[in-house]
């Protein structure tokens, strides 16, 4: 026996989580969330190359724009977090993950350069609206609320789910009424922390103690907290939190909530929408699809057709 007490195995358990979480994480990505490997040890990101072989596709590039097709040239906000959305390599600098494989495909289909630059998931909608960037990944759920300022190009599936520490009594959560009296830790400026905030009532309404939600702008801070048991649950993506319970000990996956469209954020208006959703279409075609969803473990979360802004799935 080495006479490590629970608590102090938990806090250098979490202490080793905060290493490897924020190692990996530029700025807290709201919508991909996952946890840091068990042991310390750097999580293994995938690095096989699936889109060095992808072809232009000239009738998808002759809908850009004539002014892009110019210049060759498109600017790109990207929200770090975690695996498998967006994460740095063991040198710190070097981006991978399935939104960055699914950009560079685009981009190679078109015939264009990306322009990269990291920005904090709550900016990055505010900031092609301005006109900073031509387009954005983050994971970005496709919801009726954000169609309204926002226009997306389709290209997963992924959605909202629930994690919980493995001796936690909660089950399934099929309702949000589930989470009344618990306090939930979610990513600031998200699409969980918007549901969870538009549907505080229910728990009022059923005569129940109301959920409360912690706000986590770092990843590695918000499974620290579930782990530590100052949050019950974590309410995040779908493919993040399968990542996370994977990654972690202690932890089980509560199953999806609901399923939400993912696609590339563009200012709402944009020209290069169907430019984009033909590239994304001819991945579909020729097999690059299926080969970055394969990498990252994600096939569950392939879609039948790239769409332009759909109506939030209910």
């Amino acid at each position: 026996m080495t006479g490590t007490t629970p608590r102090t195995a938990a806090l250098r358990a979490a202490a080793l989580l905060t290493t490897a979480v924020l190692a990996l994480t530029a700025c807290g990505s709201g919508e991909p969330a996952a946890g840091g490997p068990t042991g310390g040890a750097a999580a293994e990101i995938p690095t096989t190359d699936v889109v060095s072989g992808i072809r232009k596709d000239p009738a998808a590039a002759r809908l850009l724009p004539a002014d892009v097709r110019k210049r060759g040239t498109l600017s790109l906000a990207v929200s770090v977090g975690t695996p498998p959305g967006a994460t740095y390599l063991a040198d710190g600098r070097t981006l991978a993950g399935q939104d960055v494989d699914f950009a560079d495909a685009v981009a190679k289909v078109l015939g264009i350069r990306l322009r990269r630059e990291v920005a904090g998931f709550e900016a990055i909608l505010p900031a092609l609206g301005s006109g900073r960037y031509d387009l954005g990944t983050g994971n970005f759920g496709v919801t009726d609320e954000r169609r309204r300022t926002i226009d997306f190009v389709t290209y997963i599936n992924d959605g909202q789910g629930f994690a919980v520490r493995k001796d936690s009594p909660l089950k399934k959560v099929t309702s949000l009424r589930r989470l009344c009296g618990l306090t939930v830790a979610t990513g600031a400026g998200t699409t969980f922390e918007a549901t969870l905030e538009e549907n505080r009532h229910l728990c009022r309404e059923a005569g129940k103690k109301p959920y409360d939600v912690k706000t986590y702008a770092e990843q590695g801070a918000l499974w620290i907290s579930l782990q530590q048991g100052r949050t019950d649950v974590v309410m995040s993506t779908i493919n993040g939190l399968r990542y996370a319970v994977r990654q972690q000990q202690g932890l089980r996956f509560l199953g999806e909530f609901k399923r939400l469209d993912v696609g590339f954020a563009f200012k709402k208006g944009t020209p290069l929408a169907p430019a984009v959703q033909a590239a994304v279409n001819r991945l579909k075609k020729d097999g690059g699809y299926d080969r970055i969803l394969k990498k990252w473990g994600t096939g569950p979360s392939a879609i039948k057709t790239s769409q332009i802004s759909p109506p939030e799935i209910r």
